[in-house]
């Protein structure tokens, strides 16, 4: 999806450039206004820009490369279904395609992936720019093109960028897109050729927000300020393998096991406490101090600004996938269901699309339908001929932070200084002059992320280190370990399960997708299921286990390796009938001898969604293709079950307090959007978090602008008004914590057997709120702050009372439509949709419970694939086919997705013949 390429121009202190950046946009906004009010000069641009931007979809035109005539037949969705007789001409025509619906998003893309969006957007991006010129996406790529990729998927690439060009061709940027009008006002930019390079660039993008625990790390560490180690593990605690059960269960690993002789022998601690030995030979709470924790909010502010790519920057986001065979199916072949969780965007970071040769043969090799990214040729998740696939983030453990002691030109090593190797990189400017920026790189290839903030390189004089670490002088450095640094395959890994044909073809083509590392379902017509876990992940040795940054100059802090692919989990037809992935653990940690990751997701929609199953087979019944679809829209609340109960105990004075409370009784934890009970419910979580924990994290981890009155750190005197300062949080809204995810779900339960724990102590509150010294203290508080908040934001009648009035989703535009003038926002964006579900529930519409309830991310797509009749699939996105405002196809899917439909989805020929609306004809 385009990124937020407006979002970090906000006021945050201490980012120059940035209100100049914002005026800047904002001219461009009205000159939207312009093009759009239909008045003047403006009313000409509004006809002729729309008009020439819309892509033509019926009749015919030549498109040169071609060796043959392709079709492209659309449905009344305007969902392409390509037909070619060569498989460079079904590439090409897919870049044509894809060009005609979304160039200006791909553009973006593009531009954000080479760290070059200040071309497009001037001065207010540059940031952005040097960070992620210092990450090096588009060099990774064109390595990976160069060295790793094979001859045909080179062939597919430079055919697909063709089409892309082909469609560039004679057009001005206004008869493109209406935005390269707006930004034509204002700057000379034009677009440029599409490459080879382009496309591949787009995978880091995809790989860096479903890169892992990187941002636990940062908050372990941020957390040493205010929490010790014991606090820190009360709130990431050990995941519940005897409750929630991994996804592999009867596979491959016991063999990997007895190979071993005994689980556990290679790849570190498994502890998740932030406690790990780190940093010179003591904890990560003595060791980081102060220093680490001005260098690391430093970073995080760096990470925060990154464009959102297909995540909400790697935070909070989770998957869903399953699989049933056919044994305990209506039609008795597998169904696969998958609804990939991501931050909403508009248009979706899906593209819907089918790519058939009308003759599968050696020179026309696939027959193959789903959903792809607008900029890069095949598919990457859905179904052929023969199998299925889905995708969920595995959350393996792919990245590590490590401190560099810099001295000189160099860094500490064993002892010994090391020399960076450098590159300068020129960032060009709209409206501006150029900027170089020097990166630097460690030996073994780690970018060097400090240079890009101030605050990561000057670190406080007062700084706490351990003492078997090197004097820290002008400060650490904080450098980058990570996977998608290095050149891979995984290009080739798509085209490769476009075409695969069985198991054995499908875990052939799994081995190459090694970045990101992802949880793969599998499904065939002749009925097998499977799952696998590809990627390329590292081992670590007994003194790490990536939990917290960790000490660059100690090379036993190093990766050790990786490990092989045929050592990796994976299920092929288990006993049980079903296989379920939503971003739990991927085997039991007793079971298996490496350390996948510290921070896995805590299972509760894996368990929700296998406990659905088992309701439903149980006693002989069997599940159809609308009995997935309802699973999907599962929107049960796992932490109402626990907490309501309890709740429903507490004594109240306030009888408007008790009358929100009756909501309570009788509630079956279903989070509908009409739902009064499932909002005064989250209102309740979310001050209870708020009272437990959220104000006594440090300020990094708290919402921005929330501000308390905490204890001075030099404070030797009794707790009084005299020994605080107001302290206010430096977080985005949809980034700070606690966030109520499932994590926050383990926490509380775990604590509800310590009644009297410190961590339910909370101060008497603003008014007649009363303290608290015990859980049902607190609990009671937070009832009381809870119909209080909602009265403010819905009205003391608690009849009017809906969870959809404050679950919202807005779809904003990601680039010209997230600042400015109310009208342009009236013409890009789009909504709002009050939404069911929640938090950590199968239909996953997420919210931030320290920032608001608003929904920030969602099933971004749902699909269902019927391996008996693949005519009978079943598939949505969250908006449309069309990144053109005025397309009939923007978000024409979005009303049906929120009411929890699904469209149907044809491949047979037949059925996309009677499902055609438009034909086009490419001819050569």
């Amino acid at each position: 999806m385009p990124p937020n390429t407006t979002a970090t121009s906000g006021d945050k202190p201490g980012k120059s450039g940035r209100k100049k950046g914002r005026r800047a946009r904002l001219i461009v906004l009205v000159l939207v206004l312009a093009i759009v009010g239909g008045v003047a000069y403006g009313a000409y641009w509004s006809i002729s820009t729309v008009r020439a931007s819309f892509p033509q979809t019926k009749g015919s035109l030549t498109l040169k490369g071609l060796s043959g005539p392709v079709t492209v037949k659309r449905d009344g969705n305007g969902i392409p279904q390509v037909y070619a007789s060569s498989d460079q001409d079904l590439f090409m025509a897919q870049g044509y395609v894809q060009a005609q619906d979304r160039f200006y998003e791909m553009d973006v893309r593009r531009h954000m992936t080479s760290g070059r969006l200040s071309e497009m957007f001037g001065k207010g991006q540059v940031k952005n720019d040097e960070f992620l010129r210092t990450l090096g996406w588009d060099r990774v790529a064109k390595q990976e093109y160069d060295t790793k990729l094979s001859d045909s998927t080179k062939k597919y690439l430079q055919a697909y960028s063709e089409g892309v060009n082909a469609y560039l061709q004679g057009k001005d940027g206004k008869d493109i897109s209406l935005e390269y009008a707006a930004l034509g006002f204002v700057n000379d930019y034009r677009p440029e050729q599409w490459t080879p390079v382009d496309s591949i660039s787009w995978l880091k993008a995809m790989a860096w927000d479903l890169r892992g625990n990187m941002q636990d790390e940062i908050d372990r560490a941020l957390m040493t300020s205010r929490l010790d180690a014991q606090q820190i593990k009360d709130l990431y605690p050990d995941y519940p393998y005897s409750r929630n059960k991994a996804i592999v269960q009867e596979g491959q690993y016991d063999d990997i096991t007895k190979a071993f002789g005994q689980s556990g022998s290679t790849g570190g601690s498994t502890s998740a406490t932030g406690t790990s030995t780190a940093a010179g030979g003591t904890s990560s709470s003595s060791t980081t101090g102060s220093a680490l924790t001005s260098q690391l909010a430093g970073l995080y502010n760096v990470l925060d600004d990154v464009p959102t790519a297909v995540g909400v920057n790697g935070q909070g986001i989770g998957s869903n996938s399953w699989v049933v065979a056919g044994k305990y199916t209506i039609t008795g072949k597998p169904l696969l269901a998958n609804d990939p969780h991501l931050s909403a965007s508009l248009p979706s970071v899906w593209y819907q699309m089918g790519l058939h040769c009308t003759t599968v043969s050696s020179k026309c090799q696939y027959d193959v339908t789903g959903y792809t990214f607008a900029g890069m040729p095949g598919v990457v998740i859905g179904h052929n001929a023969d199998i299925a696939w889905g995708m969920t983030n595995s959350g393996v453990d792919v990245t590590d932070l490590y401190l560099e002691k810099l001295s000189g030109d160099g860094y500490q090593y064993d002892g010994g200084t090391k020399p960076f190797t450098t590159r300068t990189e020129t960032i060009k400017v709209a409206g501006g002059a150029s900027k170089k920026i020097v990166v630097r790189q460690t030996a073994d290839g780690m970018p060097l992320l400090s240079d890009r903030d101030d605050e990561l390189v000057q670190v406080g004089k007062k700084a706490s280190v351990a003492n078997a670490a090197p004097d820290r002088g002008d400060g650490y450095g904080v450098a980058l370990k990570w996977t998608a640094l290095q050149p891979g395959t995984t290009m080739d890994a798509v085209f490769a399960l476009d075409k695969a044909s069985d198991w054995t073809g499908f875990r052939a083509a799994a081995a190459q997708f090694d970045v990101p590392s992802q949880n793969l379902i599998y499904a065939d017509t002749k009925n097998h299921i499977g799952y696998t876990l590809p990627g390329k992940i590292p081992t670590r040795s007994s003194a790490d286990d990536g939990s917290v940054p960790a000490p660059g100059w100690d090379s036993k802090y190093r990766w050790t390796g990786y490990i092989k692919q045929d050592e990796l989990p994976y299920e092929y037809d288990p006993a049980r009938g079903y296989i379920v992935t939503a971003n739990q653990a991927v085997v039991d940690k007793d079971k298996y001898p490496y350390t996948l990751t510290t921070d896995w997701g805590y299972g509760t929609r894996s368990q929700r969604i296998t406990d659905l199953i088992e309701s439903k087979i149980k006693d002989g019944g069997k599940i159809s293709t609308d009995d997935m679809r309802q699973m999907q829209l599962d929107n049960s609340s796992e932490i109402a079950k626990l907490l309501v109960p309890r709740l429903l105990k507490i004594d109240l004075d306030d009888k408007d307090v008790r009358e929100a409370q009756k909501l309570l009784e009788g509630w079956d934890y279903t989070q509908d959007s009409d739902s009064a009970a499932a909002a005064y419910f989250n209102s309740v979580w979310r001050n209870i978090l708020k009272l437990a924990f959220g104000n006594k994290l440090p300020k990094e981890l708290r919402v921005k602008g929330q501000c308390l009155w905490v204890e001075r750190a030099d404070s030797t005197g009794p707790v009084d008004d005299d020994t605080k300062v107001r302290e206010c949080g430096e977080r985005a809204a949809d980034q700070a914590q606690p966030d109520g995810g499932d994590r926050w779900f383990e926490v509380v339960r775990n604590l509800m057997d310590k009644p009297d724990s410190d961590w339910w102590k909370t101060p008497a509150g603003a008014g007649d709120r009363p303290k608290a010294d015990t859980m049902d203290q607190l609990f009671q508080r937070a009832m009381i702050d809870a119909r209080w908040e909602l009265t403010a934001k819905l009205g003391k009648d608690i009849d009017t009372w809906s969870w959809g009035r404050l679950h919202r989703l807005f779809l904003k535009n990601q680039t010209l439509g997230t600042d400015g003038p109310a009208a342009v926002k009236y013409v890009l964006n789009r909504g709002p949709w009050k939404l069911s579900g929640g938090e950590a529930t199968v239909n996953a519409t997420g919210w931030n419970a320290a920032g608001g309830y608003g929904v920030v991310w969602v099933p971004s797509m749902r699909m269902v694939v019927n391996l008996a009749d693949l005519d009978k699939s079943k598939w949505i996105n969250l908006t449309g086919a069309s990144g053109h405002a005025f397309s009939a196809h923007y978000t024409d899917q979005t009303g049906k997705w929120a009411a929890g439909e699904l469209l149907p989805w044809s491949f047979s020929d037949k059925a996309v013949d009677k499902s055609t609306g438009d034909t086009l004809v490419l001819k050569p």
